[in-house]
C-alpha cells in the first residue's frame, strides 16, 4: 500500500490516518523506523510541519515514539493496540480525531492566531481603559514572575492574551481567542511545547509581549497589530523548529 497524496483538508488528520493504517498492515512494522520528516513530506505532498503535527498525534496515541537523533519508531504495542480498538467497537485514535478545539492542528492555530489576535490588540489598542490595561500589565508581571521561578508561564501567558481580547471590546473576538486557548490545552499542543519550549524562548516571548504592552499603552493601533503580528510570527517559527528531546512522559 503505497503512501497517497493528501488533499489540503484536515492535512494532520489525514496524514495520521494514512501511517496509522500502513501500521496496522504491517507495512511499517512494530520496532521498525519510518522514513524522515523530509520524505514523508515529498512523499505525501505536504509541508513538514503538517508531517510533525501528524506525528505528534500518532505519539500521543502511543502508535510511535519519537528517538531525538536517532528516528521516529513504529512502538511494539501497535497491534495489540489495534486489536483492543476493534474488540471495542472503536476507531483507533478516534479521541484525537474528535473535532473540537483541543485537537486543531497546533500550527494551523497559531496561524489563524496571526491573523486574528493582530486586530484584536489592535481593537485593544483603540479601546482599551485604564483597568483594561491594568490587567494586562498584570499578566505580563505573571508571565514574568513564572519565569524568574524557572516555571513555564503558560498561566500569565493565557491571562495576556484574554485582557487585550477584552480590551478589545468584541464579544465574539473574545470568544474566538479563549477559543483557541482551548486548542492550547490540548494533547497535541502540550506534546509540542515538551518539544520546542524552552527558557529561552519563553524570555524572547516575553519580550515580544512587552512591544504589545507599550503599544496598547499609547492607544497606538498600527503598533500594537505589528507587535502582535510579530510574536505570534516568531511563536510560529519556534514551533516548527528542529526537533529536540522531550521530557519522559
Amino acid at each position: 500500500m503505497p503512501l497517497q497524496t493528501v488533499a489540503p483538508h484536515r492535512l494532520y488528520r489525514q496524514i495520521a490516518e494514512q501511517l496509522r493504517q500502513l501500521m496496522v498492515s504491517g507495512e511499517f512494522a512494530p520496532g521498525s523506523r519510518l522514513p524522515a520528516e523530509r520524505d514523508l513530506a515529498l512523499q505525501l505532498g505536504v509541508s513538514r510541519p503538517s508531517v510533525r503535527e501528524a506525528l505528534i498525534a500518532l505519539e500521543v496515541e502511543g502508535m510511535i515514539e519519537v528517538r531525538t537523533g536517532s528516528g521516529i519508531y513504529v512502538q511494539q504495542t501497535v497491534h495489540s493496540s489495534a486489536r483492543k480498538g476493534m474488540a471495542l467497537g472503536t476507531d483507533l485514535g478516534a479521541d484525537l480525531d474528535a473535532d473540537t478545539p483541543a485537537n486543531w492542528g497546533p500550527l494551523e492555530v497559531m496561524s489563524a492566531r496571526i491573523l486574528v489576535e493582530a486586530e484584536v490588540a489592535a481593537l485593544a489598542a483603540a479601546h482599551a481603559q485604564k483597568s483594561h490595561i491594568k490587567a494586562i500589565q498584570t499578566s505580563l508581571k505573571q508571565m514574568q514572575r513564572e519565569a524568574a521561578r524557572d516555571e513555564v508561564p503558560r498561566e500569565g501567558d493565557e491571562a495576556f492574551h484574554q485582557a487585550i481580547a477584552l480590551a478589545c471590546g468584541n464579544s465574539v473576538l473574545l470568544d474566538t481567542v479563549q477559543r483557541y486557548w482551548q486548542a492550547r490545552h490540548g494533547p497535541l499542543f502540550e506534546r509540542l511545547g515538551d518539544y520546542f519550549e524552552r527558557p529561552e524562548s519563553w524570555q524572547a516571548a516575553i519580550e515580544e509581549h512587552q512591544a504589545v504592552v507599550r503599544a496598547i499603552e499609547a492607544h497606538d493601533p498600527s503598533a500594537a497589530r505589528k507587535a502582535m503580528q510579530k510574536h505570534l510570527r516568531q511563536a510560529h517559527k519556534r514551533y516548527s523548529a528542529s526537533w529536540r528531546r522531550a521530557p519522559a512522559r
